[in-house]
């Protein structure tokens, strides 16, 4: 097969999508060299990142990089065009993974990957702009797109919802895994955590924004504290994302800015260590497609309190506390309770390794091959008029 795969969201800043694009590519050149690749680092003109590498950093013997555009016009006029496709040398798969859905493939099989609809569920999570692109992207797949790509059951069942007329029989549940090889790093202490002992403070991974619920979670920590808490600081471990410009300020009003420690962008040795050394993982994220950091923290045994919010059951099973994302006083006594039972909070841990172990990014990999195989066995989809 001839594969052409999107990792336009995969350069140094990149995120969840991006992760689930790199991985899955690097795997699948791994599993299955006899293939063609084909990897787009512009595509479409949604998404575009200025800074993607400028020669392939993938490695295969049977891997090219496609045509890279220095602006997003240049981009635009290409991926736009009514010939982008026998441009890109019409290949038997076209895998879009950055939102962004052709209208104009012909023979070319359009696989989309689909993470969530969170702005659907309530638009003060998210810009104007991004909602409006993101939702014309995902709309246009169930459209166009011959398969759908989705990274949870969570995330089927709503697509499934929203896009009715799009058949069951062509949307997978592919999972995501963690980006990290080696589950036996230590990784690398953070300077902003010097002076905070190992499994001394709680910790929280994600963009602070306000679909990661962190306000509420300032909240259950400042009533925990109030409460004769452990006096262990809270490591809010991410960028600043949109609509949260006063959370420095809520933070002084909760009286508990002296206590929370925001690094901001970490490294990827930094998150591994800590991962490993906080007392408790507390993600009360109100919305997820899939819930990466809950995954990642688990693989090197974080004990973790997290949410019951749509697909993070999924992802967490049995091996984690699992609470509603709206309830702070219960998110103040779990906290309480694992302080008051380190037995607990071992048990835990050791269910999270045990966990974490049923991802697997080349069976992942191989999932999606399949995919690609019954895309091209079946006939195109053929979309009413």
């Amino acid at each position: 097969m001839h594969i052409g795969f999107d990792i336009s969201q995969t350069g140094s800043g990149k995120a969840g999508c991006g992760y689930f694009a790199h991985a899955l590519a690097h795997a699948m050149i791994n599993i299955a060299p006899e293939h063609n690749f084909s990897l787009y680092p512009s595509f479409g003109d949604f998404y575009f990142d200025a800074l993607m590498p400028v020669m392939n950093p993938y490695s295969g013997r049977s891997v090219e990089y496609g045509p890279r555009h220095l602006t997003r016009e240049t981009a635009r006029a290409f991926w736009t065009s009514e010939d982008a496709e026998q441009s890109i040398g019409s290949p038997d798969i076209v895998h879009s993974n950055n939102f962004w859905s052709p209208l104009q493939m012909t023979s070319s099989r359009l696989i989309y990957t689909f993470y969530d609809m969170g702005f659907l569920i309530d638009p003060t999570w998210t810009t104007e702009a991004n909602r409006l692109g993101c939702f014309e992207g995902v709309f246009r797949s169930s459209v166009t797109a011959d398969w759908v790509v989705a990274i949870s059951e969570a995330s089927r069942v709503h697509y499934l919802k929203v896009f009715p007329h799009f058949p069951e029989d062509r949307i997978r549940v592919i999972y995501p895994c963690s980006r990290f090889a080696d589950s036996s790093a230590v990784g690398k202490r953070p300077k902003a955590l010097d002076g905070i002992p190992a499994e001394g403070f709680w910790l929280n991974v994600g963009t602070v924004e306000p679909r990661k619920n962190q306000r509420r979670l300032a909240q259950s920590y400042a009533d925990y504290l109030e409460a004769g808490g452990e006096p262990m600081p809270l490591v809010l471990a991410g960028g600043k994302g949109w609509l949260m410009e006063d959370f420095q300020k809520h933070l002084a009003e909760l009286g508990i800015e002296a206590q929370v420690v925001m690094t901001g962008y970490v490294t990827d040795e930094e998150l591994i260590w800590l991962y490993r050394n906080c007392y408790a993982n507390l993600y009360p994220s109100l919305f997820e497609g899939f819930g990466l950091p809950v995954l990642e923290g688990m693989q090197f045994g974080a004990p973790t309190i997290t949410t019951t919010s749509s697909s993070v059951p999924e992802v967490a099973g049995d091996a984690a506390i699992l609470l509603d994302p709206e309830d702070t006083n219960g998110w103040t006594q779990a906290m309480l309770r694992l302080v008051a039972n380190r037995n607990e909070r071992d048990a835990l841990s050791i269910a999270s390794v045990k966990r974490a172990g049923q991802f697997d990014w080349q069976r992942s990999a191989g999932d999606l091959l399949q995919l690609y195989e019954d895309a091209v066995a079946l006939p195109k989809r053929q979309v009413t008029k």
